[in-house]
Parts: structure tokens; sequence; C-alpha cells
């Protein structure tokens, strides 16, 4: 029964189309290592929304983050992330990325950043 209502909804979501704008759920796990040392692990639960405005892509995301430290308790936090995609060519497109991440001790919020260039060939 339940493999069949599993079946059902993968064929639904694979057959909706890429094209498709609007909410979504983004379950995203980092982790970290120096040299073979393991650090930490944060998992995100985020539920999002992406769309189009012109030419451009966007997308914002939000939740729950999941912060597993080496030899520490594991916290829940929150976290999110806001982007933007933009064409600049046919083969050539620029993002951009901003994020933060709460913390329990403390009343500064980790903010994070990334920019790019992505060349298609």
């Amino acid at each position: 029964m339940f493999k069949s209502v599993f079946a059902a909804t993968a064929a639904l979501f694979t057959s909706a189309g890429a094209a498709l704008a609007g909410p979504y759920v983004n379950v995203e796990a980092n982790a970290g290592w120096v040299g073979d040392d393991y650090k930490s692990t944060t998992t995100d639960v985020h539920v999002g929304y992406e769309g189009e405005i012109g030419a451009a892509s966007y997308y914002v995301q939000a939740g729950p983050a999941i912060v597993a430290e080496d030899g520490v308790d594991t916290e829940t936090q929150f976290s999110g992330k806001a982007g933007l995609g933009i064409p600049v060519s046919d083969a050539l497109s620029a993002y951009g990325e901003v994020s933060f991440l709460t913390a329990d001790d403390s009343d500064d919020l980790g903010v994070g950043g990334k920019l790019g260039l992505k060349f298609n060939f």
C-alpha cells in the first residue's frame, strides 16, 4: 500500500515539469572535517518559494537547522537563505546568495554570502 502511494507521489512530482515555480521543501546536510577529524554537521530543513522576475530567477527559504558538533549536544537553530540568478549572455549567468543561522548563546546572527559566475559550454 505505502509503496504504491510513494510511487504515485514520485511520478506526480517528476511529471510536473521543472518550469513550475512555487513552494518547495529542501533538506540539506553540510558536514565539515579538518584532515580526517570530523567537526560538525548542520542539517537544514527548509520550506521555500522560487520564481522568476523577468529573466532573473530567485528563491527564499527558511526553517530549522539541526547543528550536531562533535562531542557536543545537538542543538536546533533557525536558518534561511535567499538567492538570485541573472543571465548575462546565452552562455554566462551571475548568481548570489545570502544566508543566516541563529545561535542560542548569543544575540549575534551568523551571516554568509556567495557570489559567482556560471559559464555553460
